[in-house]
C-alpha cells in the first residue's frame, strides 16, 4: 500500500457519517504587549464523532478559539461549538455542537487497540490543496513515546505512520478495519522528514474520556522522580544486585511530587504495581515491553501505585497516592488564557514561561538559567514563580531604568517576591517609594509613588494600555 496515495471513500460511504470539518477563529495572545487582545487568525482541522453527541479533535486545533464552526459532509449549514473539555498536554479536546440537530443522521466512531507494526491504516481529513473530505493511506511503522509539540514539554505514547499529516489532517481520525486506532496530530517538514506522521494511539485517547467522565479534566500525573538504567554488570555487584537484568535507579526526586518523602536518590526500583522493572527500565504489559513511566500514564489525580524497591541492600514495599507536578508546566506552552502582568509607572513585570522565553527570544544568561533549570535546581522553592522586568514603557517617571529590563525581581521595599501577585499587592501597598530588588543586581529600580500617579494617565494613554494588570490563573495550575 503506497502512502499518500488518495483513497476513494470506503464502500458505503458510512465515514463520511463521523467526520467533520472544524474552522476555528482565533486569537493568538501577545506576550510582549500583554494588555493588547492579540493577533486574530482562521484555521481548519478535522474531528469526528463519538458517543454522547460529542466530536473529539486536536486540543491544538481549537486552542485559544473566540469562535468554531463545523460541518458536515453533504450538509451546506455551518454550526457553532463550542469546546467542553480540553486537554494540552495530550493535544486532545471535545466539543458540543450547540444545536442538537447537527448530530442527526451521524453515526459515532468505536475506537479499536494499538494496530500491529506494518499494518495498513488510513487517515481522514481536511488537508491543504481542497476543500472537501479525503482520505491518505499509509503503514503503522513504529509505536513509542515521543514529545507532544503542542505542550511542547509533555511526552506521551505515539504511533508514527508512513504518511504525511499535514494542516487540515489534525483531529481527523486514523481507522484500522472500521474503528478508530489513533487520532491525526503531527508531523515532520517536508525538509526534516518526508512521509512520516504521528497519530495519538488509543489508550491516551481512552484516558483522556476517563478523566472528563466526572465533568472536569485533571491531567497527567506523575512519578516526579528521574532514574537511569542498571545495565552495568560492576554496578549491580556493588548494589548487591542480582544478575537478573532487573532495577533502574532514583537519580533525582522532585520535592513538588508525590514520590517526595517516600523515595529517595539511589533507591532502586525493583516492581511497579507488581510487574518487575528491567534494567532498561521497560515493564511487560499487555503482552507488550513498555517504559515505566507507561504504567503511570494510564493512573488518573489521587490513584495509587505500590513500588517494590532496594534501600541500602534491603528489600522494601512503598505505596504513594499520584498526583501531578507543576513546576514542569513552566516550560511547558500555554493557551487559552491572556498574558498575566502588572504594569506600574511605565514598567511591565511578567512571570517566566515558555511563551514569555519564545515572545523575547531572551538572551540574558540568567534568565535562560532560572527557566532551563527551574525544575531540576528546584529555583521553584524560593521562585514559584520568576517574576521579570520585561519591558519599560518610555516616560520621564522611569528614566535611566532601561539597563534594568530582564532583570529578575527580588523583593520589593524589602518584602519578597514569590508571585506575581506578591508583585501587584506591592505596588497597591502606601508608600511613598518603591525599592525594587534584582536578583544578583545591587541597583535597584526607584520609584515615587506621587510621580507614578502623575505619570499614569500619560503613559495610558501614550501606549494605548487597555488594562494595567492581569494576576489571576498564577503557579502554572
Amino acid at each position: 500500500m503506497v502512502a499518500n496515495a488518495i483513497a476513494q471513500i470506503p464502500k458505503g460511504v458510512e465515514i463520511r457519517k463521523s467526520l467533520v470539518r472544524i474552522t476555528t477563529t482565533s486569537q493568538e495572545p501577545d506576550y510582549k504587549v500583554p494588555w493588547n487582545p492579540g493577533s486574530m487568525s482562521v484555521g481548519v482541522g478535522a474531528g469526528f464523532v463519538i458517543d454522547g453527541n460529542r466530536i473529539m479533535t486536536n486540543a491544538h486545533v481549537v486552542s485559544n478559539a473566540r469562535f468554531i464552526v463545523v460541518e458536515k459532509e453533504d450538509d451546506p449549514q455551518h454550526y457553532p461549538a463550542t469546546v467542553q473539555f480540553i486537554g494540552h498536554d495530550c493535544d486532545l479536546a471535545v466539543l458540543r455542537v450547540l444545536d442538537k440537530g447537527f448530530f442527526q443522521n451521524t453515526r459515532p466512531l468505536k475506537s479499536g487497540g494499538i494496530p500491529a507494526i506494518e499494518s495498513p491504516v488510513s487517515v481522514y481529513g481536511y488537508p491543504i490543496g481542497g476543500e472537501r473530505l479525503s482520505v491518505t493511506r499509509g503503514i503503522i511503522s513504529r509505536i513509542d513515546f515521543q514529545t507532544y509539540t503542542h505542550s511542547g514539554i509533555d511526552s506521551h505514547l505515539a504511533v508514527q505512520i508512513d504518511a504525511a499529516i499535514n494542516p487540515g489532517n489534525s483531529g481527523g481520525p486514523v481507522m484500522q478495519e472500521g474503528k478508530v486506532v489513533g487520532v491525526a496530530f503531527q508531523g515532520y517538514s517536508g525538509d526534516v522528514a518526508q512521509n512520516v506522521g504521528y497519530m495519538i494511539p488509543t489508550p491516551v485517547i481512552r484516558r483522556f474520556l476517563k478523566d472528563i467522565s466526572n465533568g472536569r479534566y485533571d491531567g497527567y500525573v506523575d512519578l516526579s522522580l528521574t532514574y537511569f538504567k542498571l545495565v552495568n554488570p560492576a554496578e549491580r555487584h556493588a548494589l548487591g544486585l542480582p544478575d537478573n537484568e532487573q532495577g533502574v535507579m532514583v537519580s533525582s526526586v522532585s520535592s513538588a511530587g508525590c514520590s517526595y518523602g517516600v523515595l529517595q536518590q539511589g533507591d532502586v526500583l525493583l516492581t511497579i504495581d507488581n510487574l518487575p522493572i528491567a534494567s532498561d527500565g521497560f515493564v511487560q504489559l499487555d503482552g507488550e515491553r513498555v517504559e515505566m513511566p507507561e504504567i503511570v500514564e494510564r493512573k488518573f489525580k489521587a490513584d495509587k501505585v505500590k513500588l517494590d524497591i532496594l534501600r541500602d541492600k534491603k528489600k522494601r514495599t512503598v505505596e504513594m497516592q499520584l498526583t501531578g507536578n507543576w513546576p514542569y508546566l513552566m516550560q511547558a506552552n500555554h493557551y487559552d488564557s491572556p498574558p498575566r502582568f502588572v504594569l506600574f509607572g511605565g514598567l511591565v513585570f511578567q512571570p517566566l514561561s515558555k511563551n514569555f522565553m519564545d515572545a523575547y527570544q531572551v538572551e540574558d544568561m540568567r534568565l535562560r538559567y532560572y527557566y532551563n533549570f527551574f525544575v531540576t535546581d528546584e529555583i521553584y522553592k524560593t521562585h514559584p514563580e520568576v517574576i521579570v522586568l520585561s519591558n519599560i514603557l518610555p516616560d520621564p517617571v522611569n528614566a535611566y531604568l532601561s539597563d534594568l529590563r530582564f532583570q529578575i525581581v527580588d523583593d520589593i521595599n524589602n518584602k519578597k517576591v514569590r508571585t506575581l501577585e506578591d508583585m501587584a499587592n506591592a505596588f497597591a501597598q502606601k508608600s511613598d517609594y518603591y525599592l525594587i530588588h534584582f536578583v544578583g543586581s545591587a541597583r535597584p529600580a526607584v520609584l515615587e509613588r506621587s510621580a507614578v500617579e502623575r505619570a499614569r494617565d500619560r503613559i495610558i494613554g501614550n501606549y494605548n494600555v487597555q488594562k494595567e494588570q492581569f494576576v489571576e490563573g498564577g503557579l502554572f495550575r
